[in-house]
């Protein structure tokens, strides 16, 4: 891990239940490392007892290690400013800093800890990554896996589609019970916890709402009405959704608001599992009514969980003119675009307005190849 040997304090973000604590473990193993766990109230107690102390002082009363782990850091607010007394005084602590939300911890490190530090987002495992733990996966390349195990690729496509990529999830043989488990309200509860949320029960149903429209373009002002809530309501929980891993948005690409849509946005489950808990939809076959906008989602989180691996070299965009012509998918990186539609059978492209407005070829992502997602970023 890069972040282990940076001078910086490293902060890793990510959802609850990815991977975050057995990751640091793994990396830090047989290593003079110190975890300390915020959720825990004598984990808390006793950072806060160090806290009171000279940097040398608190480092001894913490055993001396060499790297100091704190676990859902977010849950306490003064963290952010003790550890940058700490890091300022030149010690040679590393300091890691996890966190399932960025609803705080981002908000305090960004103060106390501008240019200090360093940050990792992981989201669930990429579709490349869940195959690894098949017996049949080898080091061959894409196009060879896909030549000698074609089958099976397709067996986990449609799993990894209705299951997801949550490690535990992936590894597990009751996978539906688990992901009803984690989509009641453990992957929120950060959000409940803050008090932001009166009525838990609103936050359940925008997000069967969101299930159900997951790849279409969304109304805040449409979501608020049905759920009797206000906008501003409506648009806050959004965003602490998105704070919170659970969704993201994809927002309308535009150059020419007169004929393209400029404003609009489309919102996405970074986990296509925890989309089908909320709707008790696990079928793996491919013939589910919903296969097509269930593809999309899946495509477009794994293009998204790369970008976030890789550090967002490009923007994310969907487009659609003013005539509803529409492109499922543009990639900005610096200058360059690349267009893509989404399908889940082989087909050509169906729209020729992105081509004759930008000169981009618009290709056609098809669950023939999920390979072909690794390139997109490229």
């Amino acid at each position: 891990m890069r972040i282990l040997s940076s001078r910086k304090v490293g902060i890793i973000l990510g959802a609850r239940q990815v991977g975050k604590t057995t990751l640091v473990e793994h990396v830090l193993a047989g290593q003079n490392a110190l975890f300390l766990n915020f959720d825990i109230e004598i984990d808390k107690r006793r950072f806060l007892a160090a806290a009171t102390l000279s940097p040398p002082e608190a480092f001894k009363n913490l055993a001396n290690p060499d790297v100091l782990v704190l676990d859902e850091a977010q849950r306490l607010p003064e963290a952010a400013r003790v550890v940058k007394g700490w890091h300022d005084a030149h010690t040679p602590l590393k300091i890691l800093l996890l966190g399932s939300s960025s609803l705080n911890l981002l908000d305090q490190t960004a103060e106390s800890l501008t240019g200090r530090n360093e940050k990792l987002f992981l989201p669930p495992l990429l579709f490349e990554e869940a195959l690894r733990i098949r017996e049949w996966h080898s080091d061959l390349p894409p196009a060879e896996l896909l030549k000698h195990f074609a089958k099976p690729i397709r067996v986990c496509l449609l799993e990894s589609m209705a299951f997801g990529g949550y490690p535990e999830v992936v590894t597990t043989d009751d996978r539906p019970a688990l992901l009803r488990n984690l989509s009641s309200d453990y992957l929120w509860k950060d959000i409940l916890q803050t008090g932001l949320v009166k009525t838990p029960d609103l936050i359940k149903r925008l997000l069967m709402l969101l299930a159900q429209q997951a790849g279409s373009e969304v109304s805040v002002h449409e979501l608020a009405t049905q759920l009797g809530m206000a906008h501003a309501t409506c648009e806050r929980y959004l965003e602490l959704l998105e704070q919170t891993f659970v969704i993201f948005c994809l927002p309308a690409f535009s150059t020419n608001p007169r004929k393209e849509i400029s404003k609009s946005r489309k919102i996405f489950f970074w986990d296509t599992g925890i989309r089908n808990a909320l709707l008790n939809a696990f079928s793996t076959s491919e013939f589910r009514p919903d296969i097509g906008p269930l593809w999309e989602n899946w495509v477009i989180a794994e293009v998204a969980k790369r970008n976030l691996i890789e550090g967002h070299p490009a923007d994310l965009y969907f487009w659609r003119s003013r005539a509803q012509s529409e492109v499922d998918l543009v990639v900005k990186r610096g200058d360059g675009l690349r267009a893509f539609e989404i399908k889940w059978r082989p087909g050509r492209s169906a729209t020729r307005a992105f081509h004759n407005m930008y000169g981009v070829e618009v290709k056609t992502l098809d669950a023939a190849n999920p390979f072909a997602i690794r390139s997109i970023l490229s």
